[in-house]
């Protein structure tokens, strides 16, 4: 027997196909530019004054900036598969980076296939969904080769590549010489040209993914003798649950990191690959200011999660806490936002999807769990209600509201912390009575569900990180080991 949702995506496949009208031509273009591995480490948000991102912030002054934006899981394949089909982890079983979401998630329930439907040309370039499963049939046209490949070599002034499993170094290459410049350069091309339809453009960089690698004038502009640590507690270990710590995990990069004595030159690392990606935001920003296409095109810019350079002694994403789920969300809605707009209110990214289709004038599907951010659009000080939520694995997750984050575990472990109070997460009041009413309150915000891990090989799907994948399989493995054997049934079936 097929599942609703496989019913309902045959549904939306049938009426998708209407032909297009004249009024296509009236319909807003969409920019989708997706970043990997970006955390709040930008000028406009000011978490960390170091970093150098005037083209960033340029976008943010052109619509409204959100502050307080999360992710629907702090893992690559997850969070985008979430976004793109509107699908949130507990909803389809898509956890972790060996889920094959291709198995759960059919074509007609993506983003994409709204568009399409709805009289746009789709076009792609770069990580959008996790590289490891690609599914072209969703694009009308997605770049093949990137180029750069290579990568450049090391820079003369390169140690070695790294600390451990965290890889950055120099290179002695120019700009073009990695593959987000090509990527870049897809999406310029596209907007200089004349298209026949309206056109939903996604563009996806990979920096500052690892490894940290971009040519040497990037970590010039960050002397290392000038590199501040981000805030740091010695204990901050010390009230963190056990599964916490668990995916803490300091043994693995934070000690290692520690011992090297590199702590500042990994940092200056990220923040030179935060500079090179935002020297390709700057050349696409110049690309569509230069188009026919300037005033009738929606810009969503949006990070698949946040990361971690040693705060609570993690690194990389893989938790649940501010530094791994927080990332920049900025929307230029012409006729719509104002510019240099600020939105406090907490939203996750859950809302593009359906934020998306309202504004193209697009029903949105049943399926789509987020609510539309329209009016926060139109009015960043209107009233919003609704969480963020994230979700890391099976049954472990994160609410958090403007004020408060609670993260519930699978084992029951708990961490509550004042957001107002306690900025940096370092004092848990989870069994503090005095705060049991307001802990109650984010309780009943927690899913109500949860879909069994949909399964895949032990190191299926890894990452890259600049070893060869090798870190990424290990974590995998090692992870699966910790995970009871979950039936799997398919979304779809």
């Amino acid at each position: 027997m097929k599942s609703p949702l496989a019913c309902l995506a045959v549904l939306l496949s049938l009426l998708l196909c209407a032909p297009c009208t004249a009024a296509d031509a009236k319909k807003p273009n969409v920019l989708f530019i997706a970043i990997d591995d970006l955390r709040d480490w930008v000028g406009y948000l000011h978490h960390n004054e170091q970093t150098k991102t005037p083209n960033i912030d340029r976008l943010a002054k052109m619509g409204v900036a959100f502050t307080h934006s999360y992710c629907a899981a702090p893992v690559c394949n997850p969070s985008r598969a979430a976004l793109m089909s509107g699908l949130r982890p507990f909803t389809s079983g898509v956890y972790e980076n060996n889920n094959d979401w291709r198995t759960v998630i059919p074509e007609p329930l993506t983003l994409t296939h709204q568009f399409r439907g709805a009289g746009y040309g789709v076009f792609g370039a770069g990580k959008i969904y996790h590289e490891a499963y690609k599914r072209v049939s969703d694009w009308d046209d997605y770049l093949a080769n990137e180029g750069g490949k290579g990568g450049g070599k090391l820079s003369p002034q390169a140690k070695n590549d790294g600390v451990g499993g965290i890889k950055f170094a120099p290179l002695d290459c120019a700009d073009s010489a990695l593959p987000d410049y090509g990527i870049t350069d897809y999406g310029i091309a596209q907007l200089g040209k004349t298209h026949d339809k309206p056109f939903f453009l996604a563009v996806g960089l990979h920096k500052p993914h690892m490894p940290w690698n971009v040519p040497q004038k990037y970590y010039d502009m960050f002397p290392t003798d000038k590199i501040i640590l981000p805030p740091y507690l010695e204990n901050d270990l010390d009230d963190i649950p056990p599964a916490g710590v668990r995916m803490a995990h300091p043994e693995t990069d934070h000690i290692p990191m520690l011992k090297s004595g590199r702590w500042k030159e990994a940092i200056q690392g990220y923040l030179a690959a935060i500079a090179y990606t935002d020297m390709n935001i700057g050349r696409l920003l110049d690309a569509l200011e230069k188009s026919a296409y300037k005033d009738n095109t929606i810009i969503c810019f949006w990070c698949d999660h946040g990361w971690h350079l040693g705060e609570k002694h993690h690194w990389r994403k893989f938790a649940l806490w501010e530094e791994a789920t927080r990332s920049p969300l900025i929307w230029v809605v012409p006729g719509m936002t104002k510019p240099g707009s600020v939105c406090e209110r907490t939203v996750d990214f859950m809302t593009i999807y359906p934020t998306l289709c309202d504004l193209a004038g697009i029903a949105v599907p049943q399926h789509v769990e987020g609510k539309s951010i329209r009016t926060l659009l139109s009015d960043p000080k209107s009233e919003w209600s609704a969480p963020g939520v994230t979700t890391y694995r099976f049954k472990n997750h994160a609410v958090r509201t403007e004020d408060w984050r609670l993260i519930r575990y699978e084992n029951g472990d708990e961490e509550f912390y004042d957001e107002k109070a306690d900025p940096n997460e370092w004092k848990n009041l989870a069994k503090d009575p005095k705060y049991a009413e307001q802990k109650a309150k984010l309780t009943k915000m927690l899913p109500d569900h949860d879909h069994a891990d949909i399964g895949g090989g032990a190191g299926k799907g890894a990452e890259n990180f600049g070893d060869g994948k090798k870190a990424e399989k290990k974590r995998l493995k090692k992870e699966a080991k910790q995970q009871p054997s979950p039936a799997s049934p398919s979304v779809a079936q």
